[in-house]
């Protein structure tokens, strides 16, 4: 029987491939910026749809930024921030 790998395992090797690396270098931003809005609604105690009234949006709109199934604009980007007390910064490398 195979042991299964650890999803650091699993991430480790298939960042090996210069392709799937590089892919996974594209989307850092987007996973940064989603688990940030995600753990300050958590840390805040704020439920989807709270944070959807606060922000003056839906709660499926939320929903589906937090699933990374939303091509979302800056001034949704920053409607989430100001209802969970973010400061947004964009700065170059």
């Amino acid at each position: 029987m195979r042991k299964m790998k650890t999803f650091a395992q699993f991430k480790r090797e298939s960042l090996k491939d210069p392709a799937f690396k590089k892919a996974y270098q594209d989307l850092d931003l987007e996973f940064k910026l989603i688990s940030t809005i995600i753990n300050r609604r958590i840390t805040k105690g704020m439920t989807q749809k709270k944070l959807a009234e606060k922000a003056g949006t839906k709660q499926s709109a939320i929903a589906r930024f937090e699933t990374g199934n939303a091509n979302p604009t800056l001034d949704f980007i920053k409607k989430l921030s100001d209802a969970l007390d973010l400061k947004l910064i964009v700065h170059g490398k």
